[in-house]
């Protein structure tokens, strides 16, 4: 007998006897379904953070470096960066100035204020204070009006730029520019709305005003926190750069010779390493977790699969008198647990699916992603894999016992 018909007896023989015992099985295929369901739903989700977070980083550019009093990796202690002297906004006018590979550079310092325009109000608006080219920088695109100029920066004018959701909010059914609204207890004049540029793992990109930063420092924070983002000309010339901006700002900081640059040059790759590390240890042990519903599912069906040659006892026997080889036997029982996993794996894939999309649904930006053909492919693996560990040692205890003593079983 070839293997094939060996496996094409097993499959019949398999499915007879699952149809034998509908409830047992049934009961079987529940611990695979559980186990299924919850590992194609948290690898979903570990790969709707991946995306969110993809889709997040990819916002502040490739060809951006982002100057900064603290690296983003901090791989000293945390004590040798804490006085470090506070960012001028003046810095920026040098490195536009003397920068060759810079093509523009954006001031930066936010904080979260209260908003209001006659009886309306909205706290926690992302107050942000910028110069005139941030929104080269950031990517910006004004929907109506205009961006503010340099010269209203220069002059620190009560000027403002508002994002989507908050012209939305305020202005519903009418047109913003030229209203004033107050930011805390400072009034602006809006000048421009920005176009619609989504959520974002870091924040609602929407849901901020963007004030000069020359404003934003004297009457906004008393003690802002700035930080610069340098939009680099060539993509290519990224080290050129960072060792460019690095001597500039040695320089503007009065830097000694001998002593250690007190900034940091950062850049996207370092926020993309961590997250993949941070990123990885959440899925090892989520993953962990629920694969232990998993494998209490298929010890049940070990258990089940035990009963069921327990029961063959006399078949096993009679098919082992007329000549049946114990692959024949093993493959025969192999199978059975095999097809029990792969029909529980179906049935919780069939339960997965609809809650994934809900979870895109609900999980909007934050989590955009629906259950991917990886992640069934994962699911079926994972069953067949289950099938074939539980199945093994009742399938060998099968093929191994003596025809004699199964005949004489009762």
């Amino acid at each position: 007998m070839t293997l094939l018909t060996e496996i094409k007896e097993g499959l019949r023989i398999s499915w007879s006897a699952i149809r034998a015992n509908k409830l047992r099985s049934g009961l079987s295929m529940m611990g695979i379904i559980t186990g299924i369901v919850t590992v194609s739903l948290m690898a979903t989700a570990i790969q709707g953070l991946n995306m969110a977070f993809m889709q997040s980083i990819s916002a502040l550019g490739s060809d951006v470096l982002y100057i900064d009093k603290f690296p983003w990796e901090r791989d000293e202690e945390w004590w040798k960066f804490r006085n470090r002297r506070d960012f001028s906004i003046s810095y920026a006018d040098t490195i536009v100035r003397e920068a060759t590979e810079a093509l523009a550079v954006s001031a930066e310092a936010s904080n979260n204020r209260t908003v209001k325009y006659k009886d309306r109000s909205a706290s926690g608006v992302w107050i942000c204070g910028n110069n005139a080219q941030s929104a080269i920088v950031r990517k910006l695109t004004v929907r109506e009006g205009r961006f503010f100029s340099e010269e209203e920066v220069k002059g620190a004018r009560p000027v403002c730029v508002l994002g989507a959701e908050v012209a939305e909010k305020f202005f519903p059914f009418e047109s913003p520019l030229g209203k004033k609204i107050k930011v805390a207890e400072t009034t602006f004049e809006v000048v421009g709305v920005l176009e619609r540029f989504g959520k974002f793992l870091f924040a609602n990109m929407d849901n901020q005003v963007i004030v000069p930063i020359t404003k934003f420092v004297t009457e906004m924070s008393r003690r802002p926190y700035i930080f610069f983002m340098v939009k680099v000309r060539d993509v290519m010339k990224m080290d050129e750069a960072r060792e460019e901006l690095r001597g500039i700002m040695r320089k503007v900081r009065r830097v000694p010779p001998a002593e250690p640059d007190d900034f940091a040059i950062n850049q996207q790759e370092m926020l993309v390493k961590r997250f993949q590390r941070v990123g990885g240890t959440i899925a090892t042990v989520g993953l962990f977790i629920t694969g232990l519903s998993l494998f209490v599912g298929g010890i049940g069906l070990m258990n089940v699969m035990f009963v069921s040659v327990a029961e063959r006892t006399k078949e096993i026997g009679i098919r082992k008198a007329i000549g049946a080889k114990r692959r024949t036997i093993l493959i025969q029982f192999l199978i059975e647990a095999i097809t029990i996993c792969l029909l529980g794996g179906t049935a919780g894939l069939a339960i997965a699916f609809p809650a994934s999309l809900a979870m895109k649904h609900f999980g909007g930006d934050f989590l955009p992603a629906s259950m991917s053909l990886n992640v069934v492919a994962l699911a079926i693996a994972v069953s067949l894999l289950t099938g074939i560990v539980a199945g093994m040692v009742p399938a060998y205890r099968a093929a191994r016992m003596d025809p004699v003593d199964a005949l004489r079983s009762e």
